[in-house]
């Protein structure tokens, strides 16, 4: 018998087609880094204790300081009748406690004023803005003026400003050669601080694997940026009130899902997706790091005493671009 030398013809039937629901998820996609640190600290931040819990917590505080009150009373009284050397001494360190409570509590009263000053100042120039009335808008600046009045840095813009004024007779106009003379240089020291709290977090989020310690430095490093930016548009803030600052902006973000990867971070993740072929953290990194400009972005518009004008509100992209340049290998794309 003869074997039959030639080609062999194999029928291979199609494969079925791939319906786009079916297709399996792209590697890119997969290994996307979220951010987890700073949606989590911001969702910390931003919850608020229900009433029961603020009931408790207040009544447990007044409990505590009545407790301490009384011993301490009774303490100083019993080294009084025994020892009335030790007892004044007591007296007296009690007395600068109390002192020392008492401006406390009046710097953090005076903090408060100090940021409802600001609001108050934004929603006038939101509203001379709105209605072009030029009377608004100069009182909106001869505010301004008086706010910066003490600080050296503006002595030459405040001059400036001063000059020109009376020149321009539209209200949306003033407002401009305001925010132009007054909060260029203001917006320019807030910039940096925001590069500077997403450096550091980002550093931080590719460096520390641990999750709890990313997760505070998140949160810490934007109380400390936000608290910055307050200063920066004169709004000194003491602990309490860079604490009710923070939780506003972040709720915002929250209550707007702005806290999470947009539109304005697509550059950003596109980066993070790069380099978390090489690191997971870097990736993380450099999310955490968007997600901080954008909070910082945010805290701008909250503490700035004039609205961004057009094209003035700084892009999320650029600063972060400007804050990761070098940090990893070459920049983040």
């Amino acid at each position: 018998m003869t074997t039959r030398k030639g080609p062999v013809m194999i029928a291979i039937s199609d494969p079925a087609p791939i319906l786009p629901q079916e297709a399996p998820v792209p590697p890119d996609a997969a290994a996307l880094p979220e951010g987890g640190a700073m949606l989590l600290a911001a969702q910390l931040a931003a919850k608020r204790p229900s009433r029961l819990a603020l009931l408790f917590w207040r009544a447990t505080a007044g409990l505590i300081t009545l407790m301490a009150g009384i011993a301490a009373w009774d303490g100083i009284t019993a080294l009084l009748a025994a020892r009335p050397l030790l007892g004044w001494m007591a007296l007296v360190l009690a007395g600068l406690v109390m002192v020392s409570v008492a401006g406390l509590t009046l710097r953090e009263w005076l903090a408060f004023r100090r940021l409802g000053r600001l609001d108050h100042l934004r929603a006038a120039a939101l509203g001379a803005q709105a209605t072009g009335d030029l009377a608004a808008a100069r009182e909106v600046v001869v505010q301004l003026d008086a706010l910066y009045r003490d600080r050296a840095e503006l002595a030459a813009a405040r001059a400036a400003l001063a000059a020109q004024r009376d020149d321009i007779f539209d209200g949306p106009a003033l407002l401009a050669l305001a925010e132009a003379r007054l909060l260029s240089p203001l917006d320019h020291a807030a910039r940096l601080e925001i590069e500077a709290a997403s450096r550091q977090v980002a550093t931080v989020t590719a460096l520390v694997p641990i999750a709890l310690a990313d997760m505070l430095a998140a949160l810490t490093g934007n109380i400390r940026m936000i608290r910055r930016i307050a200063e920066i548009y004169g709004g000194r803030s003491g602990p309490l009130g860079a604490w009710r600052l923070t939780r506003a902006v972040l709720s915002h973000l929250v209550a707007t899902g702005a806290v999470a990867i947009g539109d304005d971070l697509i550059g950003s993740v596109a980066g993070g997706s790069v380099l978390s072929k090489i690191s997971r953290r870097f990736g993380e990194g450099v999310v955490n790091g968007a997600l901080t400009a954008r909070v910082g972005v945010a805290a701008m518009e909250v503490c700035r005493p004039l609205p961004f004008g057009p094209g003035q509100k700084p892009a999320v992209s650029a600063l972060l671009r400007r804050a990761l340049t070098g940090l990893f290998g070459s920049g983040t794309g």
